[in-house]
């Protein structure tokens, strides 16, 4: 794998300098609010634990990857942006399962190898009809799930997982629709999928925590 080779992966980029996608670039600063709005959450809390503060971690990595794929625009560049959002998504599945279900250790670690199988298989069944926006479908309807799952146990958690799933859908739809509307939209609508993304994370982690202080009081 050439790490070093270029990647022009958005409407906004018209060449390889440094700021040639400003707009995809700047709004990675949501990623880094979103981020800072979570921790003020979890430090307001009697028991700070750590599964939330890792996802607060992964969200300000997140920003700081993706803005680095969106100014460097190589391999390497595209992997730091990548991976976080993945770890972030095993990290959520797995915390979802062991707190929200109240399933054992075991049973959420083989939960979540499950769905990291579903992460890396369902692109290639998804992606011919929603490109690259097609691997996280998955994630979406993990949302979803765990919303209905909780209706009735714990409506507040329910709520919040329910209105991330809606806001992710528009997120989607809007990384989903960059390249068909470029040439209306000159720079397209990734920046969008970045700041309606921001809010998804910040809704989760929220969630998470204030389930953490509910359980722990």
């Amino acid at each position: 794998m050439d790490l070093l080779r270029q990647v022009d992966a958005y409407c906004e980029r018209m060449g390889f300098e440094f700021w040639a996608e400003p707009i995809n670039a700047v709004t990675n600063l949501a990623f880094i609010v979103a981020a800072l709005l979570a921790f003020a959450v979890w430090t307001r809390q009697e028991n700070k634990d750590a599964g939330s503060f890792i996802l607060i971690a992964l969200i300000a990595i997140i920003g700081t990857g993706s803005f680095l794929f969106h100014t460097y625009a190589t391999i390497w560049a595209m992997l730091l942006d990548v991976i976080p959002i993945m770890f972030f998504m095993l990290a959520y599945f797995y915390l979802a399962t062991r707190h929200y279900l109240h399933s054992g250790i075991l049973q959420s670690i083989v939960a979540t190898l499950g769905f990291l199988g579903v992460l890396l298989g369902a692109p290639q069944f998804i992606e011919p009809y929603l490109g690259s926006s097609g691997g996280y479908v998955p994630a979406l309807l993990a949302m979803w799930g765990f919303a209905a799952i909780l209706m009735r146990k714990d409506p507040e958690t329910a709520k919040s997982l329910a209105i991330a799933g809606a806001v992710f859908t528009v997120s989607l739809t809007f990384r989903t629709l960059d390249e068909p509307v470029c040439a209306q939209i000159s720079f397209g609508t990734h920046f969008l999928w970045h700041i309606f993304n921001a809010i998804v994370l910040y809704v989760l982690t929220r969630a998470f925590i204030r389930f953490k202080q509910r359980k722990n009081a």
